[in-house]
């Protein structure tokens, strides 16, 4: 691609990423497996301010997941063991944005959650981290910042 040509999806390159609007704006829909899932639901509400309504109907026991922008994720009993440590993700990583990176990093952590990988700059984009819930779930938290880095 040539020098200020715009593609259709986000091109991360060594210093930005063009379009960082539409990439950090993206829909999405994600599901969340947990071991116990009163214990997950704790800590997505106490950290997010997520809902969970149970579905009925589903052929598995199913929570819907409410964001504040409406359904976006769900969350189900695990159906297999998680993978050992340091072996990395079996899944995909979802990430999700927040306005206070360093304040939702401490709830985080004061809700059983630990750090994967510490906060790092995505120079002129954001500030980004990963964490593992209270379920051994891998997820990331960004702040945009256009003065990152």
């Amino acid at each position: 691609m040539r020098s200020g040509q715009k593609s259709n999806w986000p091109i991360l390159t060594n210093d930005r990423i063009d379009r960082t609007q539409e990439y950090l704006t993206v829909g999405i829909y994600f599901e969340i497996q947990a071991d116990q899932i009163d214990r997950a639901q704790r800590f997505y509400n106490d950290v997010f301010g997520w809902k969970f309504t149970k579905a009925d109907g589903t052929p598995v026991d199913y929570w819907r997941i409410e964001t504040g922008d409406g359904d976006r994720g769900g969350l189900l009993k695990r159906p297999a063991p998680v993978p050992p440590a340091h072996h990395g993700t079996n899944a995909y990583v979802c990430s999700f944005k927040v306005t206070n990176y360093d304040q939702t990093a401490d709830i985080i952590l004061k809700r059983g959650g630990t750090i994967a990988l510490p906060k790092f700059a995505v120079p002129g984009v954001c500030w980004q981290g990963y964490f593992l819930d209270t379920e051994g779930n891998t997820f990331g938290v960004f702040q945009p910042d256009a003065k990152a880095g």
